[in-house]
């Protein structure tokens, strides 16, 4: 491109470039959801079509970016793990942010538009997401991310199943089961449940009490693939790309989860 005397302006750009060699978690969060899911009358305490779809817009994000190897979400956020070495938009967090943030709010308006086609979408309320990049230096601090978003995840959800419970089949106003909830433990919620509605907390859908996690199960060996040449990480992506993604609803706070699958953080 020819240079202008305006080219100048480009100087105040400023690019953050995170860390090499250390694990990126991008997490997406949804924009005043609150405000979205009383728009389109989301089921309570939890909706199985929006649960769906947004599962369906985390798992497309990471068939097309291989760089992925590992997602878990539940509500309206998804975190992503990306393969430590990797060197996507040469490591620019505004380029990651965006592009992520971008791309799953165009796939969750697709699926919207697939799995509540009964619900159309209206100019006035769009399903947009934001998203943050964290640097993290250890293979524990990953395991405590995600062990922290699943507690995360399981303390809102049995807040959530009692709170509307109480409104939806035991009569009180919103305010009323607030007050109810005040200072109770979990022990309390759970009795709450059980002697008020016949409902036995552990018997909730494993998706709703620990979320959705997405993991590439079969990928060859990526120890040392930073030293790779280009053609060898090409052919490294082509093979990520056409690796084997398997849903979970399972336990990430125990150690067994991340000793079986080594690779997620090789």
């Amino acid at each position: 491109m020819t240079n202008s005397r305006y080219e100048y302006v480009r100087e105040f750009e400023r690019e953050n470039i995170l860390l090499p060699e250390t694990h990126i978690i991008i997490r997406v969060d949804g924009r005043g959801f609150h405000k979205f899911s009383d728009r389109y009358s989301f089921d309570k305490p939890n909706d199985e079509r929006a649960l769906k779809v947004i599962n369906l817009s985390a798992l497309q994000l990471m068939k097309q970016m291989p760089d992925i190897m590992m997602a878990y979400g539940d509500s309206d956020e998804y975190s992503f793990l990306l393969r430590k070495q990797c060197d996507l938009f040469e490591r620019r967090e505004f380029k990651l942010i965006t592009t992520f943030s971008s791309t799953f709010s165009a796939y969750y308006q697709y699926y919207w538009n697939q799995e509540c086609s009964d619900k159309p979408l209206s100019v006035e309320r769009l399903p947009t997401f934001d998203a943050r990049a964290v640097v993290y230096p250890t293979d524990d601090t990953i395991r405590d991310y995600f062990r922290w978003r699943q507690v995360d995840c399981h303390i809102n959800n049995l807040y959530n199943t009692t709170f509307w419970n109480l409104v939806v089949k035991g009569g009180m106003t919103p305010k009323e089961a607030e007050n109810r909830l005040i200072g109770t433990l979990s022990s309390d919620k759970n009795e709450i449940l059980f002697e008020q509605f016949g409902i036995n907390y552990n018997d909730e859908p494993e998706i709703y009490k620990k979320g959705t996690t997405y993991i590439r199960e079969s990928i060859p060996d990526t120890t040392g693939s930073s030293e790779l040449s280009k053609r060898q990480l090409d052919r490294l992506q082509k093979k990520l790309r056409k690796s084997e993604i398997k849903e979970l609803h399972g336990d990430l706070i125990k150690d067994e989860f991340w000793n079986s699958r080594p690779w997620l953080l090789s």
